[in-house]
């Protein structure tokens, strides 16, 4: 059996789901490197805060929409590896990474949707291609998707829709991936309190109260309900579950 600390990569690391999905997966032993786009001081702080129990992380820049720039990312990843776990490998991909956008489909620009497409579709498709040499055999990929692939609210027709390739790319990659034991699956959650979209959830009690309202367990969901659920499919016990969609939602819109 391998006996190397397992080591994780979340895009997105610094604030949200991507840094409650890095503290869990600490909590489990997984060293993290996480990366940021402009929140530096943030994701020092994650850092930190995955040292002081004991973990072991590290941070790094990337623009996931700027796919130009990947090359130098993984040059920068591969070192970062080699000098804090001398490892050349490492063992889990989680895409997070993202940006949420409301907008009415008659009002939507050419310029959001190519934002939301170049962030949450081709930046995930081309950066995971590209870290394929470093994603050890046997490891996983997990896809962050929205519930919003599987219920309809007004405004997210773009954005839901990058998803819904996600999920679909997630299906194929576990096929094509397969051969090397590289488990491939997404986890969709539903609404979120954090400062995603501008934090409209999180600080408008009315949007707050309508959502528990459509949720079976009565209330909005937190970033601690989404992290566990990722970090537990980056572990052996989920080792035969594959090619996935897990709705991480507490029921909504049943």
């Amino acid at each position: 059996m391998d006996h190397r600390v397992k080591i994780a990569l979340v895009t997105g690391g610094s604030r949200g789901l991507g840094k409650n999905s890095a503290l869990a997966l600490a909590r489990k032993g997984i060293g993290v490197v996480i990366t940021y786009h402009t929140q530096q001081s943030h994701a020092d702080e994650v850092i930190r805060e995955i040292e002081q129990h004991g973990g072991t992380a590290a941070a790094l820049q990337l623009d996931t929409s700027l796919v130009s720039s990947f090359d130098a990312f993984v040059s920068s990843l591969g070192d970062v590896l080699k000098t804090k776990w001398n490892r050349d490998s490492f063992d889990y991909l989680i895409n997070n990474a993202g940006i949420g956008k409301n907008a009415p489909f008659p009002s939507t620009t050419e310029e959001q949707f190519d934002s939301l497409m170049n962030i949450h579709f081709k930046g995930v498709y081309f950066l995971t291609q590209q870290l394929l040499p470093l994603l050890a055999d046997n490891g996983g990929i997990v896809n962050v998707s929205t519930g919003l692939t599987h219920f309809a609210m007004e405004g997210y027709s773009a954005y839901a829709s990058m998803k819904g390739a996600v999920e679909v790319l997630t299906r194929y990659w576990a096929k094509e991936l397969g051969k090397r034991g590289i488990r491939v699956n997404a986890v969709a959650p539903g609404a979120i309190a954090t400062d995603f979209g501008g934090g409209t959830l999180r600080d408008n009690p009315q949007v707050n109260a309508h959502i528990a309202s459509i949720t079976a367990l009565g209330r909005t969901g937190e970033p601690g309900d989404i992290g566990g659920v990722i970090a537990s499919l980056c572990t052996h016990e989920m080792g035969w579950v594959n090619a996935q969609r897990i709705e991480a939602s507490g029921g909504m819109v049943l």
